[in-house]
């Protein structure tokens, strides 16, 4: 579909009232995609009507496009949003618009890949001068909906992204007829948790308790508050072992792990 460019599509007329955001991941406080996955869209509106301490970012009338990148190594947008600018409100630093829906565009919201490679480091640009670099990667059937399993050697998520994925078909399938060892990585400080799943459920019901409590019942992660937990920790899988494995395997295997990455020592583990 590259030959087919964005506005080949969306048919936008008067160009020179038209604006393109460009919504893009910032560490760990802004990561719109994600915030479009958990179904976030009014903080994502309100980053796109946002204004910065200096300069204002629509004049009342003009057409916004919303797009978000959705993986960052990658030239890939979402179409999230198409509104027009109803009043400027005067407010820098903050949100700085009453806008409205325009929904001859709704069909496409969240469905609409773009391919576009950024070159520039400004998010606001004007239409007429990356509009014909903007092309149509994909139009999706459904919702925009990343979240497949990626496999076991791929998982790498935050909570976040865990309480999200977990209770999804195949994110369940391939969790809970696993055994295993994981790790949980305190992102804010490098400490570790190595864990072993060979219970009712294995990996998945292991996870499901963090889900619920942020310790899982693990006294080396009762200290933390929940919020904490919640901001700064990531999940990802080291062994997987089949349903019918003996628990003592999984147990030795965990030790080892937690001598290999000094998580006693250095992390959270406690036993």
């Amino acid at each position: 579909m590259d030959s087919i460019k964005l506005n080949d599509l969306l048919r936008l007329d008067n160009l020179n009232n038209v604006k393109i955001r460009f919504n893009l991941m910032f560490a760990q406080n802004w990561n719109p995609i994600e915030l479009f996955k958990n179904g976030d869209i009014s903080t994502m509106l309100a980053g796109q009507y946002w204004n910065y301490n200096k300069n204002k970012s629509y004049k009342a009338g003009q057409i916004t496009v919303g797009l978000v990148k959705i993986k960052p190594n990658e030239d890939f947008w979402l179409l999230f949003h198409i509104g027009q600018v109803t009043n400027d409100l005067n407010i820098l630093n903050g949100v700085g618009y009453n806008y409205q829906d325009l929904p001859e565009y709704q069909k496409y919201v969240g469905r609409l890949i773009v391919k576009f490679k950024n070159k520039a480091q400004t998010m606001i640009r004007n239409a007429e001068s990356v509009i014909d670099d903007c092309y149509v990667s994909q139009i999706l059937p459904d919702t925009f909906d990343n979240d497949l399993f990626p496999g076991y050697e791929k998982v790498n998520i935050s909570w976040d992204e865990m309480n999200r994925v977990l209770e999804k078909d195949n994110w369940k399938t391939a969790l809970q007829n696993q055994k295993g060892v994981y790790l949980m990585t305190d992102i804010s400080n490098g400490k570790m948790y190595v864990g072993s799943a060979y219970g009712e459920n294995m990996i998945l019901g292991r996870w499901r308790a963090y889900v619920k409590n942020g310790h899982g019942g693990n006294v080396g992660l009762k200290g933390l508050t929940f919020d904490h937990i919640k901001h700064n920790f990531k999940y990802s899988i080291l062994d997987i072992y089949k349903s019918t494995t003996d628990d003592q395997i999984i147990i030795n295997r965990e030790s080892w792990w937690k001598v290999v990455l000094q998580s006693r020592q250095f992390g959270y583990n406690e036993n």
